[in-house]
């Protein structure tokens, strides 16, 4: 056994929005300044809770010279910055993040252990299959619920008492979990 000992550092950088300045680029990418650091350009942003907390822990991230992904540090909350900021972010989660929302449940039929969609989302009608399997559906907030499909694309629903009486019983039948 070696005698090397590596310095392990786990600690989370925490940003807030005093100790940093989020701006556009010339790219039109965001890029970021914090305090005692050199610029980041090429910043994105990744949710890490997206499901649990889609307006918290936040992780800033840009490539470094090596092109390897590295991790600026986390806003634990998007309201501790300037609303300017906060677009910043929300425009940069929209790239990472292709979630549909459904407006209505038309039709759900259960098959070779596949649940088929047909679904009203703000697309329009659109048809997904997911796998019959609870680790496809997952709550979301108080009374709502995500869908992964077959190919991981997120359906969310998110209050299922807004669907109506029989889109809402048929949707608890397949899923009731």
């Amino acid at each position: 056994m070696s005698d090397v000992s590596f310095p392990l550092t786990t600690a989370v950088r925490r940003l807030r929005g005093s100790d940093l300045t989020l701006s556009k680029g010339s790219t039109g990418l965001m890029q970021c300044e914090v305090q005692g650091d050199p610029l980041y350009a090429g910043v994105s942003a990744v949710l890490l809770f997206p499901i649990s907390h889609p307006q918290s822990f936040v992780s800033l991230r840009y490539f470094d010279k090596a092109d390897k992904e590295q991790e600026i540090g986390v806003i634990e909350a998007l309201d501790s910055l300037s609303p300017e900021q906060q677009a910043l972010i929300q425009a940069s989660l929209v790239k990472q993040y292709h979630e549909q929302v459904i407006h209505r449940v038309v039709k759900i039929k259960q098959q070779y252990g596949q649940l088929f969609f047909t679904v009203v989302t703000q697309r329009g009608v659109e048809d997904f299959v997911m796998p019959w399997r609870q680790d496809r559906a997952e709550d979301w907030g108080d009374n709502g619920k995500v869908l992964l499909d077959s190919l991981n694309n997120r359906y969310l629903i998110p209050d299922i008492d807004k669907l109506s009486n029989a889109e809402k019983r048929n949707f608890k039948t397949h899923v009731y979990w």
